[in-house]
C-alpha cells in the first residue's frame, strides 16, 4: 500500500460508504449477523482509510456503490494511454480501447484497495502491467479471440500488494507483464 493513503484520516462519508457495502454484503448472505455487527462497530469507530479498507477487503463492492472517483474510464481509439508515476489506483477500471497501447505502471502508485477489477473491451491493442513484484494478475475472467497473455508469474505472490482481476474480452490483443 501507499505510504500515506492508508494513514489518511477517514471522513464520515468514507465510513458511511463502508457501512453500506457491509449491509449489502450481509443482505447477499456474505456476512452473518454476528460478523456484520462486529464489522459495523469497527467501521463506525475507524480513524483511517486503511482501517476501513480492511473491513471490506474480502467483499465485492456492488457496482451501485462504487463512487465516481473510484472508477477510471479509459476510452480511446488509437495511440497510447499511460498511467505512471504517482497516481491513485481506483477500485475499478473500465477499459474500452481500439488500436491502442495501454500501460499501467504500479511502481509508485498509491494503492488504496487490495483488489483492482479491470473490465476490458480491447480490440487490436496491447495492455502492459509494469511495476513491483508483489502484484497478482488473474486473467480467468477474460474471453480471448486471437489474443495472447504473457505473464511472468501468475498468482505466485503469497501476500500480494494488489490483486488485479481482468474480466471482459480481448480481440487481437495482448496482455504483458513487466516486473521491476
Amino acid at each position: 500500500m501507499s505510504n500515506d493513503i492508508p494513514d489518511m484520516r477517514a471522513s464520515h462519508e468514507d465510513r458511511d460508504h463502508v457501512v453500506e457495502v457491509l449491509r449489502v454484503a450481509a443482505g447477499d448472505g456474505r456476512l452473518d449477523a454476528e460478523e456484520l455487527d462486529a464489522r459495523l462497530e469497527s467501521a463506525l469507530s475507524a480513524r483511517t482509510l486503511g482501517e476501513l479498507a480492511g473491513l471490506t477487503a474480502d467483499l465485492p463492492i456492488p457496482p451501485s456503490l462504487v463512487k465516481g472517483e473510484d472508477v477510471l474510464v479509459v476510452e480511446q481509439h488509437g495511440g497510447k494511454y499511460v498511467r505512471e508515476g504517482r497516481w491513485t489506483v481506483p477500485a475499478r477500471i473500465a477499459l474500452r480501447t481500439q488500436l491502442c497501447r495501454v500501460t499501467f505502471d504500479f511502481t509508485h502508485a498509491a494503492i488504496t484497495s487490495d483488489v483492482l477489477r479491470i473490465e476490458a473491451d480491447m480490440t487490436h491493442g496491447k495492455l502492459i502491467f509494469a511495476g513491483a513484484r508483489d502484484l497478482v494478475i488473474d486473467t480467468g475472467g477474460l474471453g480471448l479471440t486471437y489474443s495472447k497473455i504473457k505473464l511472468r508469474s501468475r498468482n505466485s505472490t503469497a501476500d500480494p500488494r494488489l490483486r488485479i482481476e481482468l474480466v471482459g474480452t480481448l480481440v487481437h490483443a495482448k496482455v504483458v507483464e513487466r516486473r521491476s
